[in-house]
């Protein structure tokens, strides 16, 4: 099974062009990529919101 991560907003970008053998793989990712946000300092309305799907 093939995994895929897409934008809320249905938008492209360079995370989305990336497919993942598993699950954790693509959790990895999200996790690199929001490790140093703090919620406390967060600008909410500039946060690019992402899914895991499975890519069929």
């Amino acid at each position: 099974m093939a995994y895929k991560i897409i934008r809320i907003d249905g938008k492209e970008d360079k995370v989305t062009s990336y497919c993942f053998e598993n699950y954790s793989d693509a959790y990895d990712l999200l996790d690199k990529i929001y490790r140093d946000s703090c919620c406390s300092d967060a600008d909410y309305g500039e946060i690019i919101y992402y899914d895991i799907v499975e890519n069929n």
